[in-house]
């Protein structure tokens, strides 16, 4: 009996101490959480995102609407010359989703299959839409129109994109999903 008694109280020691472990690391997350906010002002033409290790300036914004589904894009310009937009989805809360994505003008794929394979790569659709949108800033578009899509996911956060303004051809991009930690905004009256 004394040896099963042990073997109990042994149990229940390391339990507690899994329990404990769980716990301990559970509200370390919760308060890594609380103090990484996502942006909370809007971005404009002007602004200044650096993202991970690359400063962009901001030269235009496209504010889309689906239904009831808003999500804006934010055109990026660094000294690479390579156009670059920020999508922001969701409404700051937990579904939030951040995509930095990078134009691939020599693309020579088409949306419309279940699968697509670029770059070494294989993409899974995921979405396809069309939007009502709304440019200011440097975009290169009317300021009113309409936008269709193609969206594919990959593994580790990669996306494909596909977007056709007005009655314009693909516009093909690769994203990156991205923590809102990789971003820092700076306001154009303060980049002086």
């Amino acid at each position: 009996m004394d040896g099963l008694l042990a073997s109990l109280v042994g149990a229940v020691v390391v339990l507690m101490t899994v329990v404990l472990v769980v716990v301990v690391r559970a509200r370390r997350r919760a308060a890594a959480r609380a103090t990484v906010r996502p942006p909370t002002r809007r971005l404009a033409p002007g602004d200044r995102v650096r993202i991970r290790q690359t400063e962009y300036v901001v030269s235009g914004t496209i504010r889309l609407v689906e239904g009831g589904w808003t999500w804006v894009q934010h055109l990026l310009d660094d000294a690479s010359g390579t156009p670059h937009r920020l999508s922001v989805e969701g409404d700051g809360g937990p579904e939030l989703e951040l995509v930095l994505w990078t134009a691939e003008p020599g693309a020579t794929v088409t949306p419309g299959a279940p699968e697509i394979d670029l770059g070494g790569r294989r993409y899974t659709w995921a979405e396809t839409g069309q939007a009502r949108y709304t440019a200011t800033g440097e975009t290169g578009l009317p300021a009113a129109g309409t936008m269709r899509y193609h969206d594919y996911e990959s593994g580790g956060g990669a996306r494909l994109s596909f977007e056709a303004y007005g009655e314009e051809g693909w516009r093909v991009a690769r994203g990156d999903l991205l923590d809102p930690a990789d971003l820092a905004i700076r306001p154009a009256a303060d980049a002086g």
